[in-house]
């Protein structure tokens, strides 16, 4: 670990190893090996503890009680259907009244169309014999023809019957052995307990009509085809394969292979499954179809959440049962430690499994962007009180929105500028070229090496880390002259550049890091980056990368109520992923700072006191007016509070005190080498006074 913590309560090793064997992806080596045998069906565990306590019967009985109203409501609308149990019973009397009719029906129908066919033929030569003028041989013939036709009604009459008797006889025998099963079970219901068995043997009965008529008359099942997570219902295969096909991320025909079972997580937040895309499919395209999974999951796309395996056609699918990271942030774990060792990684979120993220900082920079109110300051605040808790880490800081994110670091930090002055910034850019990263190199060709080590820090305490940190590069671009433009650009990329070999690490913070926001051949170069929440996917592209939004990791859908949300991206090749870093509040990196100083302290390498110049004590008593400038008297009554020399005598006059004072503050800027000379100024009621402007100290 990174973090060196104050003693807490132990591991459960054994736990450890369960889970590490269970969440094993396929075709990876395990985690650790499982060296003792574990019986998944006795003691040990298969949820965490906290499932067992008070709490934990709570969560469960309040899921179990929406789950129930969920699945009652569905099966209410599910009646009205041709799916409905009702519907189903009906069928199921239709086919069985049918099986019991038989087929028999159709051989009598045939053999009573021939009697009456017959007796029609019989009725018809019987009539033509007995017409009267006929000759004889004629009568004879008709005679014959009547006989003929009597004989073949006899014969159709005797089939008829013999059709009706076998109809009558299989019909008995199919009918006895549907009603025999029924009567046979409500006989023993009714006989063991009586009407409750009744009552029993009556609904099993209804229930077995009710499987003979699941399917329906055009041949389908119900098979849940509308499930939808989002309406209570369980994640299953065929459920997956289903929202993969209406998001067209495989064919109709196509079917993805369940590399594990859809399960529900311990804690019951979300379902979780890995699969294998089929042939031909890339990740990416299922990366960028998130919407349409949202959609066919019934959730908000904020609760679907993809992983690219090992594999090009290994993905790991995770349906949240509600939208993550909407709850308090962790506990950030600098609240407890003793220090930390940048050269080891550093936790610094929370991914939406509950995975410690951590990013290892040598040989790394970083680059944090999102709209405001994003989280981006607290995010950048993890990796800047990290590295305060190193002793061996020297903290250069600017913030050019001039706010007060790093005035609790001023007195760790060896050079810092809280108010967004371009030349500070060019000053401090100019003492880490000019000066520490001579130094540095300087230690590394003493040493013989190509780069910094851990070893190398252990045997050289000039092996240190250099933390650059830039808070709205456009800011200060926007307030610097184009001289000083040209210098600043020069020097950033030069830092950046170089100086990841020497342990020297450039965090950039910026609301949108476009072209403007930080040049382009930096931000390429800037290998860590934190997307927050970003107005557009260009924007979210700009800090992750192009492309990057349309292969499903789009800043731009992160929730107003994500506070500290956003997608890390610990690597040039790496994928982004999910992630709610770790929030401190101000009482809390006050806590640690102070930690930081005292561990520094005893270290012996706190920053030295910057001597204060008169220069100093006039910008500051001319910024303290608000006006951006201030007359003689408010200067000398500023500079009475911070040097006894300027206080005003009790026999001095007013005259008498001007003068003294002035001749002394002309005498102490002749002193430092500056000649200023007092202009007019407005006063507090707008009259006119002599005085000193702040834009002409600078």
């Amino acid at each position: 670990m990174s973090i060196e913590t104050t003693p807490s309560s132990a591991p459960d090793p054994e736990w450890e190893r369960v889970v590490a064997s269970y969440l094993n992806t396929p075709g990876e080596a395990p985690v650790e090996k499982q060296t003792t045998s574990v019986d998944l069906m006795g003691d040990t565990p298969l949820t965490p503890a906290w499932t067992k306590t008070r709490a934990g019967w709570k969560n469960r009985a309040e899921l179990g009680a929406v789950n129930t109203a969920r699945s009652f409501r569905k099966w209410l609308r599910r009646q009205a259907t041709e799916h409905g149990h009702a519907s189903q019973i009906g069928r199921g009397l239709r086919r069985t009244f049918l099986w019991v009719q038989g087929t028999e029906g159709a051989q009598v129908t045939a053999a009573r169309h021939e009697v009456q066919q017959a007796q029609r033929d019989y009725k018809a030569a019987k009539w033509a014999h007995d017409r009267r003028l006929m000759p004889g041989k004629e009568k004879d013939k008709r005679r014959r023809e009547m006989e003929g036709a009597f004989a073949d009604s006899v014969s159709a009459m005797s089939k008829y019957r013999s059709a009706q008797r076998d109809a009558r006889m299989r019909r008995a025998v199919r009918g006895v052995a549907a009603l025999t099963p029924i009567a046979g079970v409500e006989g023993a219901g009714l006989h063991l307990l009586g009407a409750p068995g009744g009552f029993a043997a009556t609904a099993a009965t209804l229930a077995a009509f009710a499987l003979v008529g699941r399917r329906t008359t055009a041949g389908e099942l119900y098979t849940d085809r509308d499930a939808k997570i989002g309406d209570g219902d369980r994640m299953t295969d065929e459920m997956v394969n289903r929202v993969y096909r209406s998001a067209k991320v495989i064919g109709a025909e196509d079917v993805v292979k369940l590399l594990s079972p859809c399960t529900l997580t311990a804690d019951g937040s979300a379902w979780e499954v890995r699969l294998e895309l089929p042939d031909g499919i890339p990740a990416s395209k299922a990366l960028g179809a998130t919407a349409q999974l949202a959609n066919g999951f019934g959730v908000s796309v904020q609760q679907v959440s993809q992983t690219k395996g090992a594999r090009e056609d290994w993905i790991t699918l995770r349906v949240t049962l509600k939208v993550p990271f909407t709850g308090r942030p962790k506990r950030g774990p600098l609240l407890t430690a003793e220090k930390v060792n940048l050269w080891e990684p550093v936790p610094m979120a929370v991914s939406e499994r509950g995975d410690v993220m951590a990013v290892e900082w040598f040989e790394k920079t970083a680059l944090f962007g999102g709209e405001p109110g994003s989280g981006k300051s607290a995010a950048a605040n993890n990796p800047l009180l990290s590295a305060a808790m190193d002793v061996t880490a020297d903290l250069y800081l600017a913030d050019g929105k001039g706010g007060f994110d790093l005035s609790p670091f001023e007195p760790i930090a060896q050079m810092i500028d809280t108010d967004g002055d371009p030349e500070r910034l060019l000053a401090i850019l100019r003492h880490v070229w000019d000066v520490v990263l001579p130094e540095l190199k300087q230690t590394v060709k003493d040493h013989r090496v190509r780069k910094f080590s851990e070893a190398l820090a252990a045997q050289d305490e000039r092996v240190r880390f250099t933390i650059l940190f830039i808070d709205e590069w456009a800011s200060y671009m926007a307030a610097a002259s184009p001289e000083q433009q040209k210098e600043l650009d020069r020097l950033l990329r030069l830092i950046t550049q170089q100086g990841r070999a020497y342990a020297v690490i450039v965090i950039c913070a910026t609301q949108k890091p476009d072209s403007n926001a930080v040049p382009t051949g930096i931000r390429d170069i800037l290998s860590t980056r934190w997307a927050g929440r970003c107005m557009t996917p260009e924007a979210s592209d700009t800090i992750l990368g192009k492309g990057r939004a349309s292969a499903g990791y789009n800043a731009q859908r992160i929730l107003k109520s994500q506070r500290g949300v956003g997608y890390l991206q610990t690597g040039e090749t790496s994928e982004p992923v999910l992630t709610q870093s770790y929030f401190y509040t101000d009482e809390e990196v006050e806590a640690i700072l102070r930690r930081a100083y005292e561990l520094r302290q005893r270290a012996g390498v706190l920053p030295a006191e910057p001597e204060v110049t008169i220069l100093d004590h006039l910008r500051k008593s001319i910024a303290s007016t608000g006006r951006g400038e201030a007359t003689r008297a408010e200067v000398f009554a500023y500079l009475a509070g911070v040097d006894g020399r300027y206080k005003r005598g009790d026999d001095e006059s007013d005259g008498r005190y001007g003068a003294r004072v002035g001749k002394l503050l002309k005498d102490s800027l002749d002193a430092a080498g500056i000649t200023i000379d007092a202009v007019k100024v407005s006063t507090v009621d707008g009259r006119e006074s002599r005085g000193f402007r702040l834009e002409d100290l600078q």
